[in-house]
């Protein structure tokens, strides 16, 4: 039986084996999709969040080889916004043992109740922006590069270590050269000429830092009441979310809705899949990486429809049929055949605007929870 030991990650040797392991986790895997290496580092030990939120990283140890890893956190902000006692655990990998499992997920929920917390939930991101939830359908298709993947065997583990579900996010692929029907085109136009709206540059929007904040700003307005689990970014969040997304966003696919003083009204973001780029990369920018990445970047035959949202005071009067017009009509002009959305809460009846599309189920994924 083999003689597992777990370990806290406390050098750069073993930060780099935490990176890697699910390289080798996933090498037979043709759905898996790598993060590039130096974007892991720096998310594990040099972005904003972690300004706020306190952190461990864990390593199983089958001898010299790496079979599994985990992250728990604690997010300040998110247990004073709602009231918790919270830890969240991320990065969690393992093969096929659930000893190894046990020992990571024992190890972090040790480490959350020495933090004074009384739950654990995951997986999840420091906070809102980055990947989140546990695959439960969907495992034969390729994930946006912004999701999480994993073996259907978690799952089976989550439940034996006494998780429940608490929520579950939806994702579609939707047909995107099909436009939008006769009747959404009309809603549109009443809509817009009520409000009198019209639309702006993002491209324009992105060469003014103001103008980039205000519209993270709007962002975290937009969600903070609709979606579980929310954190508004904080101001340092803005500025290093901005200058690591903004320069991939431009007018072709994607749309900024103003109102009559050109105040944001509502938006849609999406731009080329960078899925298969990131697999052929393998976690490197170089030798070929870059190259790989560039050309996925010029191709939108495939979207993945990162965020679309309006501000409170704008939701729930029609304007989302104005920017899903204008972007069905960009996807006809620049070849686009499939959209993939971004993860949606199943409890939000913004996940029914699909049913006016072409569409079929992608993935759902799932955030587990338990007392402890």
């Amino acid at each position: 039986m083999p003689d597992y030991q777990i370990r806290e990650v406390t050098t750069r040797k073993e930060l780099m084996q935490f990176v890697r392991f699910p390289d080798e986790l996933y090498k037979d895997c043709a759905q898996y999709v790598p993060a590039l290496h130096s974007d892991q580092v720096k998310s594990l030990t040099a972005v904003a969040p972690l300004k706020y939120c306190s952190h461990k990283l864990w390593l199983v140890f089958d001898g010299e080889r790496v079979v599994g890893r985990i992250s728990a956190m604690v997010n300040p902000r998110y247990n004073e916004r709602y009231g918790k006692h919270r830890a969240r655990f991320g990065w969690f990998d393992c093969i096929r043992d659930i000893e190894v499992a046990r020992l990571l997920i024992g190890t972090a929920e040790a480490w959350a109740k020495e933090q004074g917390m009384d739950e654990i939930h995951g997986p999840l991101y420091y906070n809102t922006f980055g990947k989140q939830g546990m695959l439960v359908e969907g495992f034969h298709n390729v994930p946006p590069f912004n999701c999480l993947y994993n073996y259907p065997y978690y799952n089976e583990f989550m439940t034996e270590l006494g998780y429940e579900k608490e929520c579950d996010w939806l994702q579609y692929k939707m047909v995107a050269n099909h436009g939008v029907p006769d009747k959404a085109r009309r809603v549109s136009k009443l809509v817009q000429e009520r409000y009198n709206l019209h639309f702006g540059s993002l491209s324009e929007l992105k060469k003014d830092k103001e103008l980039v904040r205000k519209f993270f700003r709007v962002y975290n307005d937009s969600f903070a009441e609709t979606v579980t689990n929310f954190v508004p970014l904080t101001e340092e969040e803005i500025d290093e979310e901005a200058a690591s997304v903004m320069p991939y966003i431009n007018d072709k696919a994607s749309c900024l809705l103003l109102d009559e003083h050109d105040e944001i009204v509502a938006f849609g973001i999406s731009f080329p899949t960078i899925s298969r780029a990131l697999q052929k990369a393998k976690g490197r920018l170089f030798p070929f990486g870059w190259w790989y990445l560039w050309r996925a970047l010029h191709d939108y035959e495939v979207t993945d429809l990162m965020v679309n949202g309006a501000a409170p005071e704008w939701q729930n009067k029609g304007v989302s049929s104005v920017y899903y017009e204008a972007m069905a009509d960009k996807a006809l002009k620049i070849g686009n055949r499939w959209a993939i959305s971004n993860p949606q809460i199943e409890t939000n009846s913004a996940v029914n605007i699909w049913n006016s599309y072409e569409h079929e189920p992608f993935m759902r994924r799932r955030c587990y929870l338990k007392k402890i």
